[in-house]
């Protein structure tokens, strides 16, 4: 019961997570963009932020999968 329970905390958190991600992301896009165009390392803050979405929304979608018990078929190799 108590591994159920943290499974769907997970799912909630990391779900409140990926959303508060696309709010901020929507919030700023403007100064996000001034950013990216400065030139130099300024690249790197689109780049970051692709790479915080990947993690975020990535860990929701495995963590709201397994809740629902689909898994991943597996094939035997002959």
């Amino acid at each position: 019961m108590e591994s159920k329970r943290n499974a769907v905390f997970m799912t909630v958190l990391l779900g409140v997570m990926s959303a508060t991600c696309y709010y901020l992301l929507y919030h700023f896009n403007e100064q996000i963009l001034e950013w990216s165009k400065q030139g130099g390392w300024y690249f790197m803050v689109p780049v970051s932020i692709a790479f915080l979405f990947s993690i975020v929304h990535g860990g929701f979608t495995g963590h709201f999968w397994d809740l629902l018990g689909v898994k991943a078929k597996t094939t035997k190799k002959s």
